[in-house]
């Protein structure tokens, strides 16, 4: 079972989200903020957490922060009315790994957390295979049909955050927010030139291609 923990200072958003948790299959533990809910892990295996942000006495930012620092490694879904940019960075930050503004779409959230169970998945075993490409988390290498090569560090985060979420459109800002120092002066092109390299890399392979979606960003593309 996977068990999903939902952090909401809201009754009635708390319990929605649990009923509509629960229809789809997943097991749920509740808690009111930040410090409940930390006290409710220490007794808890939980696979994945909805956090929201503005509650009281621990926010989503504190609680997300809290837990990167102690080791924990579990997918972590912000949700929150809070849309600006600054405020998704800030989440990025933090270590969160996904962002929802409100009101959510459930169809959307449940298509959510399954992408991020499978990543989670994936990085706990430190390899992602694509038909016969397979990328070593641990080597940074790629391997096609016994051909290896070791890729430059953020080029193979960039290859493995696209295709652990084929088909999901990647805006250049959000890359950037995940892969880059924040603190750097580096910008949006950089994206570009990566993007550019891992294409010329892998311009045979026959698993999968890196496509542009005009005015929005890069998605990695499986092929049948």
């Amino acid at each position: 079972m996977v068990y999903i923990m939902v952090i909401e200072d809201d009754r009635n958003t708390r319990k929605l989200m649990e009923a509509i948790l629960l229809q789809n299959g997943y097991e749920v533990l509740l808690a009111e903020d930040g410090i409940d809910a930390l006290e409710k892990m220490e007794h808890h295996h939980i696979d994945l957490v909805i956090v929201d942000l503005m509650m009281p006495r621990m926010d989503g930012y504190e609680f997300t922060e809290t837990l990167r620092k102690c080791g924990y490694n579990l997918p972590i879904l912000m949700v929150t009315a809070k849309e600006a940019p600054a405020d998704k960075r800030r989440g990025f930050i933090v270590g969160t790994d996904d962002y929802m503004v409100k009101p959510v779409d459930e169809e959307e959230m449940l298509l959510r957390i399954a992408a991020l169970l499978r990543r989670s998945k994936i990085v706990n075993e430190h390899k992602l295979t694509v038909g016969n490409t397979v990328l070593d988390y641990d080597s940074l290498t790629v391997t096609q049909n016994g051909n290896i090569q070791e890729l430059p560090n953020k080029e193979f985060m960039l290859l493995f955050k696209l295709l652990s979420y084929h088909n999901k459109i990647f805006t250049r800002r959000s890359l950037m927010d995940e892969l880059w120092d924040m603190a750097s002066d580096t910008d949006e092109r950089s994206v570009d030139v990566h993007i550019n390299r891992l294409r010329d890399r892998f311009k045979g392979n026959e698993d999968f291609e890196i496509a542009t979606v005009r005015g929005l960003g890069y998605k990695a593309v499986i092929k049948a």
